[in-house]
């Protein structure tokens, strides 16, 4: 069973690290842990650092804004940039609200939309019924009417080949018998239920990570999170866990979907019906961290 966090250490004259030191680090090891997950999703899908930064800054600029409000004194610009690191003005641009655009990405997240973009729209990039045509892989081959053209044309800090591997590893091209670069358009159709998928990844790790926050900052009355964790099992007995889980959590989950039914029904018939809960089941393997030493230690 996971184990709550005591009280931070003392200061240690030989390390000479404070509480304060000990409490950041640790927090930065926590934030390093979380955000791998969600930074092997964004390059999958080809959203770039510079991408995500644009919306974390804007994100700073709304929490602070919000949750961080001195009651009776105004939130003024120079607050919001001492909290957020922020500069005055882009808290002055991201505050007014103006460009709080969030609820989808931009078109142009990645090189990657830029290029499929130009290949797909572009008339010297299509054949006579409008579709992409391959493209010869070097510009020594096909001149501007080439996959390495195609990709200077939109970046010139990107190697071409560095886009083709890419590319060829997701499936989002292939390369024909002639060496020319061929679009699979099937590539860029989503899997059937990604948008569900992406609705319920937001939805769901916010409701956890929020419970947990909660509970880090010392909100009372602390919220349900907790987990059981071992590091030195077969793959067999995973299998078994697994199963166990499955089992044992969708148990959990008709219990309290039947109750939460019920009371809702109830609550709706009064104005009393305003709160919402989240209450989730997730099962989590891979390498254990001594199993990886061990690889290493051979």
């Amino acid at each position: 069973m996971s184990i709550d966090a005591g009280k931070f250490p003392t200061y240690n004259a030989n390390t000479m690290r404070s509480p304060v030191e000990d409490k950041q680090g640790a927090l930065w090891s926590a934030l390093h842990t979380l955000l791998r997950p969600l930074v092997r999703l964004l390059i999958a899908h080809g959203i770039t650092y510079p991408a995500l930064s644009d919306l974390l800054k804007t994100l700073y600029i709304e929490v602070a804004e919000n949750d961080f409000r001195i009651e009776g004194r105004p939130q003024t610009d120079s607050r919001l940039s001492l909290l957020t690191g922020v500069h005055r003005k882009d808290v002055r641009r991201l505050a007014s609200g103006s460009e709080r655009h969030v609820a989808k990405p931009p078109t142009s997240v990645s090189l990657g939309a830029q290029l499929v973009g130009v290949w797909t729209s572009q008339p010297p990039y299509l054949d006579a019924s409008g579709r992409p045509r391959p493209l010869p892989r070097l510009a020594r081959d096909g001149g501007a009417i080439s996959f390495e053209a195609l990709v200077e044309g939109v970046s010139k800090d990107i190697r071409s080949r560095a886009v083709l591997d890419e590319w060829l590893r997701l499936g989002v091209v292939h390369l024909d018998h002639e060496d020319r670069v061929c679009l699979n358009s099937d590539a860029f159709v989503p899997r059937e239920g990604l948008d569900e998928k992406l609705y319920y990844l937001g939805h769901n790790v916010h409701d956890h990570m929020s419970a947990a926050v909660h509970n880090v900052l010392g909100s009372e009355p602390p919220f349900l999170e907790r987990s059981v964790h071992y590091d030195a099992l077969s793959l067999d007995s995973i299998e078994r866990l697994k199963d166990l889980a499955q089992d044992e959590g969708m148990r959990a989950l008709k219990a309290i979907n039947r109750e939460a039914n019920r009371l809702e029904r109830k609550d709706s018939a009064s104005a009393a019906g305003d709160q919402r809960f989240t209450f989730g089941i997730y099962f989590f393997a891979t390498e254990s961290n001594k199993a990886k030493a061990d690889e290493e230690k051979e």
